[in-house]
């Protein structure tokens, strides 16, 4: 297949994409594939005549890895040529549509809020994950959360507030603060005192103008990978220093992962059911991985669902394909194939 593997972008989690963009790229040309590896923001620079024939060239395999902070974008923005303030760079959409399919290693808001979904859907470009409801619903916490209560799924007590429109309320602390739609925990404080989460809202704006606050729930960090309706192994985070944040996700070593879970066969049937349900109940017609906490009772929080799950060395859907017996390009081959379905 001639596929564009599409990732960068401009969010804070352009490292990561980009990381999960190289791997992915690799793997598929390593199974066969004709892979172009492109920069959405950058777009594709060098010249052709028709956007088919780079699917011939020589592309290179270089992994980049993720750094310990998220990218300063200001610096991002300044080193691109191109004019104008779209987010999409040169040549993108006419080389996407001429490949067979699109694989989307974007991470964060530019790249799963569904506006891009959305975008590929009128230009009839297909493409892998979500459509651009699914992408939108799930991307906004506060719409996640309402969706969830109504099914009767526990998430954290919470509530959203906005930038400019103070005071603010607070839900009691401990609690956690993090912006309506960020993405690897980028923002994001547990706070236990009224000046902490005052210093905690001013960071969490930086980034967004709505805030979610929410009650801070002790317990077990799990997460569930659903591919096509069906819910893949349990896994166990346990961060060796501090809370899953940026750094303990992308830094080898900094976090241990437990595959599958020691939480039992009850409970892990609980929660892959689970997976399976909040899945349905946000659109999320292809793949995606829902995220959790265990209190001590065993009662099972919802945190969020991704929509594009990382693919970086560390990331833990590839770790739960591992357990399934399915290798890199094994499972990045099974997405494209899942998400072709859309279009049959």
């Amino acid at each position: 297949m001639n596929i564009v593997v599409l990732c960068g972008g401009l969010s804070v989690e352009r490292d990561v994409s980009i990381t999960s963009g190289t791997m992915v790229a690799k793997a598929l040309r390593e199974k066969g594939h004709r892979v172009v590896l492109i920069d959405s923001y950058f777009g594709y620079p060098e010249h052709y005549e028709k956007p088919e024939e780079i699917f011939q060239r020589e592309q290179k395999n270089e992994i980049v890895l993720v750094g310990q902070n998220e990218p300063d974008l200001e610096k991002v923005k300044a080193s691109r040529k191109q004019k104008g303030s779209g987010v999409l760079g040169d040549n993108v959409p006419e080389i996407c549509l001429a490949a067979d399919i699109t694989f989307l290693a974007l991470h964060g808001e530019e790249g799963e809020n569904g506006k891009l979904q959305a975008c590929f859907d009128i230009l009839s470009i297909k493409y892998t994950g979500c459509g651009h409801l699914g992408s939108a619903l799930a991307m906004n916490k506060t719409i996640t959360k309402h969706l969830l209560s109504c099914e009767g799924i526990l998430t954290p007590r919470g509530i959203t507030v906005y930038k400019g429109q103070g005071p603010y309320e607070d839900v009691g602390f401990p609690c956690v603060v993090k912006p309506c739609s960020g993405g690897s925990s980028v923002g994001t404080s547990i706070v236990g005192s009224r000046e902490d989460y005052e210093k905690a809202l001013k960071l969490a704006f930086k980034y967004e103008r709505g805030v979610i606050v929410e009650r801070y729930i002790k317990g077990r960090e799990l997460t569930v990978g659903v591919i096509d309706g069906k819910a893949m192994p349990v896994i166990e985070i346990i961060p060796k220093e501090g809370f899953y944040d940026y750094k303990n996700k992308y830094q080898t070593g900094a976090t241990e992962e437990i595959c599958p879970a020691d939480i039992g066969e009850e409970k892990t049937k609980e929660i892959q059911r689970l997976s399976e349900r909040i899945s349905e109940t946000l659109m999320l017609e292809t793949y995606c991985r829902a995220d959790y906490l265990m209190d001590e009772k065993g009662d099972i929080y919802c945190l969020e669902a991704n929509t594009l799950p990382g693919m970086t060395p560390t990331s833990l859907l590839p770790q739960m394909a591992k357990a399934q017996g399915m290798d890199f390009g094994e499972l990045c081959e099974l997405i494209i194939e899942v998400s072709l379905k859309k279009y049959q």
